[in-house]
């Protein structure tokens, strides 16, 4: 009599089985990714760290303390400025300083600069340098170095609307875009006044800023976002004609 042949059924239930083991002990299932975390230094505040994304202060573009600077890998150029992540210390690697359990939720303000030396910031790593009081929340006090995390990306949930705030002079228009649920990371932009009868493209400035190079002044203001996510809104008139520069105007739409 020749051997048993397994059904083939029973091959593919077992390989299932392998990969979802190898990825839970590689702490990479459900999305989970492997990463490393340091803190901002306690002499920096927090609320004032929108870095390389261009956030004034991190509470009054809506993100609040739980903020973190992220390495180039995970930034993007900018184009990560605004993405939610969760994360939480991976106890498993270090029981000694991480504490069990402990997951909260960041947003990228910033880059954290590689040294070309080695650093935890250098490519290809996935590093987050969290601010000190939301970095305590997953990690032990009196820990002064790098903790290994678990992270992975997560809709950000904003209280009230996209904000705008208006930047430039004359007919260079530069805006700020914060408080944005959804992926949270910004893809492209396009703007309108009522004076116009088509939407024109902005251009990332450098971070969380756009541009454009056309004069928009003593019109209402619209704009169009379309997220990574591929999700797109509008909102229309959400800047008066009176708009001056240096202000800021919360919409009533948010991305979910």
């Amino acid at each position: 009599m020749g051997s048993a042949k397994i059904p083939s059924v029973f091959l593919l239930y077992f390989v299932f089985l392998v990969i979802v083991v190898f990825k839970g002990i590689n702490g990479q299932v459900n999305n989970w990714l492997n990463g490393h975390a340091t803190f901002y230094g306690a002499n920096q505040n927090p609320t004032t760290l929108g870095g390389a994304c261009g956030y004034d202060n991190t509470f009054h573009a809506g993100f609040g303390v739980n903020t973190a600077a992220v390495s180039g890998t995970l930034f993007r150029s900018g184009e990560a400025c605004g993405a939610c992540y969760q994360v939480m210390c991976n106890y498993r690697l270090d029981p000694k300083w991480c504490l069990p359990r402990r997951i909260m939720t960041v947003t990228a303000t910033n880059f954290c600069p590689p040294n070309n030396n080695g650093g935890w910031c250098d490519p290809p790593h996935d590093h987050f340098d969290i601010s000190m009081s939301a970095f305590f929340r997953i990690a032990r006090q009196g820990n002064e170095g790098i903790v290994p995390v678990l992270y992975k990306r997560v809709s950000c949930k904003r209280r009230g609307g996209v904000r705008f705030t208006l930047k430039g002079q004359s007919n260079f228009n530069m805006v700020m875009i914060s408080n944005v649920g959804g992926s949270g990371d910004v893809k492209a932009v396009w703007v309108t006044g009522s004076n116009f009868r088509s939407w024109v493209p902005m251009h990332r400035n450098w971070g969380a800023n756009w541009q454009s190079s056309i004069d928009l002044r003593g019109q209402k203001l619209s704009f169009k976002l379309n997220l990574v996510d591929g999700k797109t809104l509008q909102f229309s008139n959400v800047v008066p004609s009176t708009w001056k520069f240096g202000q800021t105007f919360s919409s009533q739409n948010q991305f979910s």
